[in-house]
């Protein structure tokens, strides 16, 4: 009887650790990006947490894709004059031809500044307010969409949560400080030249003004948004309260192609097939019109089949018969067919972590934030080359085309990447879920952050050491002529 009574017990207490275990925890994640790419990666993070027995609650300003029972959506959207305006915005940025560096960084800045704006006043919406006025709300993490929006760490505080910042970009000044990792402010790279080496630092020049200006705006709007708040630490301080950084790195597609048209009409490639998609963001209006006739022309002359992300149907570059247009295409999943032999696109991170997966070479079309720096990554690594969409011209288009068709080293490049790449302890699924989880079971994981992260400029660049070893020289130094001019007087 006791022993019986010993095992109810046992199982009691087994079915009652199951019960707390699969209890989820609740998690915010704050995706107010504009851009559409941007919030299907957010989106694809939120579902995966979901999946995983989580409550999820997504703040975002367009409408997703992706949806599941767990998560719940707090949609602050866009007016149709913000919509307009923000498509007159992109569109000016294909049409700024500018070889003037700072200007163009000034110009970058005003434009981010307008995006920075958009998704602070998502912050002050009272629909998103309520989420930490309502006191009965509780969250153990908070995940933020990471587009320099620094401001909005602000929320995690509120909340009394840790921050883990998800990011579509490669590592950056900004977010290698957030965790106290090294940043080399100028590009390293084998045998440059004087005047590469020129080039570079004058361009970590032009990026400190770019940054120094982001970081004034930040500050601006976590003041009008928190400032109220007399418990709220200072700015610098919430930045310290960053957990961890996911970046992209991955990409999986799974089943047959869809819709049919598209498996039929790569399946029927026999010369092979080309993807051209210029992202969520560049739309084909945008593009100045002589360029489109361009890519056009080199195109619709190859025996290779097309498939080109156009978004308007009834205004297409031009009709032939190897060239399929889509409103929407399945990116992934084209990459991944065999057919495939080469993917032009903008130079967004997304996409060429996409071609790179599955081993398929490019030629990148950037046009402004991290795509030129993605395409020379890119170039570097021998897996494409890169032209600029802004200044494109047929010959050297149609030339890129072709190179990159008949000669197999990009294509060997690449692939011998995707081996090393897909080599992995574990997916990002697996890493995803479980270094959110040890953020949440570890209450922030404070233990794993650098010490740099709480040193000010002084002691983070060991200035203070510097500066005494000057003091000392120059207290030697002094005393030394002071000895001097004693002994001669002596004399």
């Amino acid at each position: 009887m006791v022993g019986r009574t010993k095992s109810y017990f046992v199982i009691i207490l087994a079915l009652t650790s199951l019960i707390y275990g699969a209890q989820g925890a609740n998690i915010l994640g704050l995706f107010p990006s504009l851009s559409p790419s941007h919030l299907i990666i957010s989106m694809s993070v939120a579902k995966i947490l979901a999946e995983q027995g989580h409550n999820v609650t997504v703040v975002t300003v367009l409408e997703p894709t992706i949806t599941h029972k767990n998560i719940n959506l707090v949609a602050v959207p866009m007016t149709k004059e913000e919509i307009k305006q923000r498509s007159e915005t992109i569109g000016a940025k294909q049409k700024n031809t500018s070889s003037n560096r700072l200007l163009s960084i000034l110009n970058m800045s005003g434009q981010m500044d307008s995006m920075l704006r958009k998704m602070a006043d998502v912050l002050k919406d009272q629909r998103v307010k309520e989420l930490y006025l309502n006191k009965g709300n509780h969250f153990d993490l908070v995940i933020s969409g990471y587009f320099m929006n620094d401001y909005q760490f602000g929320f995690a505080r509120k909340v009394n949560a840790p921050v883990v910042v998800l990011a579509t970009s490669p590592p950056s000044q900004m977010l290698n400080s957030l965790i106290g990792n090294p940043h080399d402010k100028v590009e390293k790279e084998i045998g440059m030249t004087f005047g590469q080496r020129l080039d570079s630092y004058i361009n970590s020049l032009l990026y400190g003004i770019f940054m120094s200006q982001i970081d004034q705006r930040n500050r601006q709007y976590f003041k009008e948004i928190f400032g109220d708040d007399p418990t709220m630490p200072e700015y610098t301080d919430i930045l310290r309260n960053t957990s961890l950084v996911f970046f992209c790195s991955h990409a999986a597609s799974e089943g047959p192609i869809r819709p049919s048209n598209l498996e039929e009409f790569l399946g029927n490639a026999t010369h092979g097939a080309i993807l051209l998609s210029l992202g969520s963001n560049v739309q084909g209006s945008h593009i100045k019109p002589d360029t489109v006739k361009k890519i056009f022309s080199v195109l619709s002359n190859l025996k290779q089949r097309v498939i080109w992300k156009w978004e308007d149907l009834d205004k297409t570059p031009g009709k032939s018969d190897n060239i399929l247009y889509s409103r929407w295409l399945p990116q992934d999943d084209i990459l991944a067919h065999p057919s495939v032999k080469l993917f032009i696109n903008h130079a967004g991170k997304g996409g060429i972590t996409e071609a790179q997966y599955h081993g398929k070479p490019m030629i990148s079309l950037p046009v402004f934030g991290d795509q030129p720096g993605n395409a020379h990554a890119m170039v570097k690594s021998g897996f494409g080359l890169a032209l600029s969409l802004l200044t494109l011209e047929e010959e050297p288009f149609r030339a890129a085309v072709q190179e990159i068709l008949s000669n197999p080293k990009y294509s060997q490049q690449v692939v011998k990447f995707f081996s090393l790449y897909r080599d992995r302890p574990a997916s990002a699924r697996d890493l995803l879920i479980f270094w959110t989880e040890y953020v949440i079971r570890h209450h922030g994981a404070a233990h794993l952050q650098s010490p740099l992260v709480h040193m000010d400029f002084i002691a983070a660049n060991n200035l203070g050491r510097g500066y005494f070893s000057w003091y000392f020289i120059n207290i030697a130094e002094s005393t030394s002529n002071h000895l001097r001019k004693a002994k001669n007087e002596l004399k």
